[in-house]
């Protein structure tokens, strides 16, 4: 093995992701060099062989180096191209056979490296929960990128999508949700609930108050009700105007003493009602079907539609607004929100196995899924190369490791034939 390159600097990257050199040390010169100096000394010594016995180990070495050069050159270049242009068998190997490198190359990668029980052991060893979480949790390191992307991602995903069909799935999914909702067990509850803390006791005095008022205005219609129905000899004597005086008494008194006395017994039944229908809309199969059907109804009617539309329409101008701006995306209550979640998937070792499961099964499931997939595009991917581009690219990318197997060949070559000479001296 050879040292590695001295480092340089970074060549810029052209669009195949394929650094380029563009200065620095030719190691091509300096192989195809060491080859000329190799031939040099070998014309040299051949001359000057009868001068010294040390010369022939100079010639074994320049012989022998020349050979080895000149072979590893015919390899090195037998990868790329056809050597001086002479059509030689198996030569200019990458161009002949790249459609069959790509097909080779994905079965490699499928076999290698996208088996789904390689992926899940790897990803038993990663802990996607407590990277999310420490991303979330850190603004200061990654608050400005989360920012960023989130906001791009949510932007560009709502100007991306038909607006009227998703409008359309994110209502009909809110329909469909709130037609699962069992509502009445939660009327129930929380009517048992405002009984047990007394907060009904405001809504009994409004209804009070607002029967006093009632009645107040209405008089003239109790009066003409008992006028209407009473005989002849009632409404010649007077009678019915002073029943319907004492009838209307009697209700100011009732709803007068009811406003005053909370414990006042018709109060009291309101109350006994209210409680049986809490119970009813938590336990009664009847009451629970009527309560559904009123749900339905409601979800139907054409005002609540229209409710559903601006509501939406609403949420997605201000979240659009929001995501637009990187620096109100993330801020105030969302922004707490996530932070919070980020620190909750840190310390909350059970969500963070649970999490951490799910990226499991969701990388392996996929892998699993559309791994050929996209192995099949690699290999699509090369076959649609231009050969002559693809075999530029690939000899810029490791054309100096190639040229120091040149010089490597070059100098054991020549150690090689040292040896041999030394051999054949001995012997």
């Amino acid at each position: 093995m050879t040292e590695p390159t001295p480092a340089r600097p970074s060549a810029p990257s052209d669009h195949w992701g394929v650094a380029v050199p563009t200065g620095g040390l030719n190691i091509r010169v300096v192989a195809t060099g060491l080859l000329v100096v190799m031939a040099l000394i070998f014309v040299s010594a051949k001359y000057y062989q009868d001068v010294h016995p040390a010369i022939g180990f100079v010639r074994a070495f320049a012989e022998a180096a020349m050979v080895g050069g000149l072979a590893d050159w015919f390899a090195v270049t037998a990868l790329f191209r056809h050597p001086m242009g002479l059509p030689i068998p198996h030569t200019a190997i990458v161009p002949r056979n790249k459609d069959r490198i790509g097909d080779t190359l994905a079965r490699f990668l499928l076999t290698n490296f996208l088996l789904p029980r390689l992926i899940a052991r790897k990803m038993q060893t990663v802990d996607v929960a407590g990277a999310v979480g420490k991303f979330l949790s850190e603004p200061a390191e990654g608050g400005g990128r989360l920012k960023l992307g989130a906001s791009r991602i949510i932007a560009d995903a709502l100007g991306a999508l038909d607006q009227q069909r998703l409008g359309g799935m994110v209502k009909s999914a809110i329909a469909d949700r709130l037609r699962e909702l069992d509502v009445a067990p939660l009327l129930g509850q929380a009517l048992q609930a405002a009984l047990a803390e007394g907060r009904h006791q405001p809504l009994l005095d409004a209804m009070v108050g607002w029967g006093s008022k009632t009645l107040e205005l209405n008089e003239h219609l109790i009066h003409q009700m008992v006028h209407d129905n009473s005989n002849a000899i009632v409404r010649f004597t007077g009678l019915d105007e002073s029943i319907a005086n004492r009838i209307v008494a009697g209700l100011s008194k009732l709803l007068a003493e009811m406003a005053v006395d909370e414990t006042h017994p018709l109060r009291i039944r309101v109350e006994e009602g209210l409680a049986k229908m809490a119970l009813d809309l938590q336990h009664d199969p009847e009451v629970k079907a009527k309560v559904a059907r009123v749900r339905d109804e409601l979800l139907e009617n054409k005002a609540v539609k229209r409710w559903l539309d601006g509501l939406w329409e609403q949420g997605r101008a201000a979240l659009l607004k929001a995501a637009r701006d990187p620096e109100t995306m993330l801020a105030g209550r969302i922004g707490e929100l996530i932070t919070q979640f980020g620190a909750m998937l840190g310390e909350d070792e059970a969500i963070r196995r649970t999490l951490n499961r799910y990226a499991r099964r969701a990388v392996v499931g996929t892998v699993d899924s559309y791994g050929e997939t996209a192995l099949r595009l690699v290999s699509d991917t090369i076959r649609g190369w231009d050969a002559k581009t693809i075999t530029d690219r690939l000899e810029s990318a490791v054309g100096d490791d190639l040229q120091y197997i040149r010089i490597n060949g070059t100098l054991v070559g020549g150690l090689v034939g040292v040896l041999i000479h030394a051999v054949d001296v001995l012997l």
